[in-house]
């Protein structure tokens, strides 16, 4: 009689010497059962990270390490990815958006990426902090309005407020105009919702803030990236602007989301503060979970694998973060020593101005609604079915309806200590039907002229 293997705990569709599929709703729905079966075999391992395109997983917390502070042996720049030159990655895949080439500082090494990397992190540190707390005080109490008066005192605070929040705060850094502003939200969501164009919409908006700041220079960070002795063309300053942007909302999105959810969680101790829940979040529920996609200048032994020169070695963040070698020793580690912005010379540059905005938005949002609760305990949410992202699909809310002060009624409260988060990435929700672009009428009286309408007291 046949003996079949025992594969109790193996997920399913990973039947042996097959990859394990990193997305669709399987994955989602327990992504840490996944992470537990790929560590049983080894350092990293062979997944499937779409349809048709293999990637190694490195979901050890000390391999990682080793890789993203080893630029030397192993390069960010994907011209070299074997399976792509060799045309065997599906032209349509999911995964060209994500892992394809693009002339910015992810994507490149050496004297290239030093270069870019400078410009990116040179106009960032202009940032002021009182500002960027105000900032994003104005734009939680913005939204805050638009649902807070609901009569029957219920949200969904990934749509409402998660995800156009740090739309609103980047428009602003960025120097966008009102007109511009909407049109850089709708091409910055429909990507991320599958939306037809959406590529076409952000980099024509782009293109215009550009040629704008190049005739009208500003105090904004468009202008810093233009202006830098590093002299970037404006296709440069384009792509900088396009990883900034896309690279950072949907980050902290899903770092606004799991937080409050956290926090307002049942299991959450009173009287831990609102940094708190960031960190863990950033913890155990890393908002880039697989990414960072680094190519072997040759073949290269690690853990008993050998990776092969030019196939691509993706950093599994949350799998890495969550390590139980890691996790047996974890109190005695510094807070910043998780993974979820990155390590080493692609580290996220962001990472500070990123935990603030985060933080803010939460300790405004139960500021705002001081009695704010979930309708459904933490641990039955549900998470996107993509293996980019570690992102909630809904946090839903209940609390008093209240009216909410005006944006002159915003101001700066207590300091904090910057801290720090995720690596630079577009991740993409998942898979979702196309949708028609809008036309250019359709973007006046947008999001983001209604958040500067509404700021002027309009």
């Amino acid at each position: 009689m046949q003996q079949h293997p025992d594969t109790t705990g193996i997920p399913a569709g990973c039947p042996a010497h097959s990859n394990t599929p990193l997305y669709g709703p399987e994955f989602g729905s327990d992504p840490e059962r996944h992470y537990a079966h790929l560590r049983s075999l080894g350092h990293s391992t062979p997944v499937d990270i779409a349809p048709g395109v293999e990637v190694e997983l490195v979901t050890s917390y000390d391999a990682s390490l080793y890789i993203l502070q080893n630029p030397a042996l192993f390069v960010r720049d994907s011209r070299r990815w074997n399976a792509l030159n060799e045309g065997r990655v599906p032209a349509d895949s999911p995964a060209l958006p994500m892992m394809g080439y693009r002339p910015n500082a992810l994507f490149s090494d050496g004297a290239a990426h030093a270069r870019l990397r400078q410009a990116v992190t040179d106009s960032l540190a202009t940032v002021d902090q009182v500002r960027l707390v105000r900032l994003t005080q104005q734009s939680a109490d913005y939204l805050i309005s638009r649902f807070s008066s609901e009569p029957l005192g219920q949200a969904e605070l990934m749509a409402a407020y998660a995800q156009p929040l740090p739309l609103l705060v980047f428009g602003d850094l960025f120097g966008c105009p009102p007109e511009i502003g909407d049109r850089v939200i709708v091409g910055i969501s429909g990507i991320f919702e599958g939306t037809a164009g959406a590529d076409e919409i952000l980099g024509g908006a782009l293109a215009e803030l550009i040629a704008l700041k190049r005739r009208q220079p500003g105090e904004d960070l468009t202008t810093r990236l233009m202006v830098h002795s590093a002299r970037l063309s404006d296709e440069e300053v384009l792509h900088q602007l396009v990883t900034l942007l896309s690279g950072g909302t949907a980050p902290l999105t899903a770092a606004i989301g799991t937080s409050s959810a956290l926090y307002l969680s049942d299991d959450w101790p009173a009287g831990l503060p609102v940094e708190d829940a960031v960190v863990q979040t950033l913890w155990n529920y890393a908002p880039i979970a697989n990414y960072a996609a680094h190519y072997p200048t040759q073949d290269v032994e690690l853990g008993g694998r050998t990776l092969r020169a030019n196939d691509p070695v993706l950093i599994s963040f949350a799998a890495a973060n969550t390590d139980p070698k890691l996790t047996e020793h974890r109190e005695q580690l510094s807070s910043k020593a998780h993974l979820a912005f990155g390590a080493g010379p692609h580290a996220c540059p962001a990472k500070d101005p990123a935990f603030l905005i985060a933080a803010t938005a939460v300790e405004s949002l139960l500021n705002r609604l001081p009695d704010i609760e979930m309708r459904v305990p933490f641990k039955e949410l549900a998470w996107a079915p993509t293996p980019w992202s570690r992102s909630l699909i809904t946090v839903p809310v209940r609390f008093t309806p209240r009216a909410v002060p005006s944006a002159t009624a915003s101001a700066p409260t207590a300091s904090r200590t910057a801290q720090t988060v995720q690596p630079s990435g577009v991740p993409s929700p998942g898979p979702s039907a196309p949708r028609p672009a809008q036309d250019a009428s359709q973007y006046k009286g947008g999001l983001f002229s209604r958040f500067r309408a509404w700021m002027r007291g309009e």
